[in-house]
């Protein structure tokens, strides 16, 4: 794991532990700040453990924002993938992870089938995200483990791919013609 990507992940396990140890709802909405904030690592390193936190966390927040509260389990084991993390144990750090991802879809078999909806338009939404920043589709697809038909159903509804504005277009086409004339 680079260790930029190591520190980052740590600083924003540490924040994520913060706030739901807080339980304040105003607190509850930083997760999808933190959430966005690995995207930027996502996007530079495209690295499986960015984007996973990046998912663990936004689940987290929908979770949170919808049925307001958090297993302590799950709080035990953020602490964990710190833990693991922090003492550079990579392997244990990502079963710990892994282990995560297992407890959110089982706390209770009325949650599970939302949770796994959760996480999957969490993958998408990361994903239109790395499209944003540059990455191509199709390797933010593979990158979240999502389809590519999917991410382009998200992508396609937003306006991400239109993200030039008039002048912009105007000077690419002048630019386009110039090249055109010799």
């Amino acid at each position: 794991m680079n260790e930029t990507v190591r520190k980052d992940i740590l600083l924003i396990l540490s924040k994520t532990l913060d706030i739901l140890k807080k339980e304040e709802e105003e607190e509850i909405s930083q997760l999808k700040e933190l959430s966005n904030h690995t995207i930027h690592n996502s996007s530079i390193f495209q690295d499986q453990d960015s984007i996973d936190i990046a998912v663990l966390i936004y689940s987290l927040s929908k979770i949170t924002e919808r049925k307001h509260f958090i297993d302590n389990r799950v709080v035990k084991l953020i602490e964990e993938s710190y833990y693991f993390l922090d003492k550079l144990e990579i392997e244990e750090y990502t079963k710990t992870i892994k282990q995560l991802f297992k407890v959110i879809s089982n706390i209770d078999e009325k949650i599970k089938l939302y949770i796994e909806e959760v996480i999957g338009q969490a993958q998408i939404k990361k994903g239109s995200k790395l499209y944003a920043h540059g990455i191509s589709l199709a390797r933010s697809a593979e990158l979240l483990g999502t389809s590519q038909w999917e991410l382009m159903n998200y992508v396609g509804k937003t306006q991400i791919s239109e993200g030039t504005d008039r002048t912009d277009i105007r000077a690419r086409l002048q630019l386009a013609r110039q090249l055109f004339r010799r």
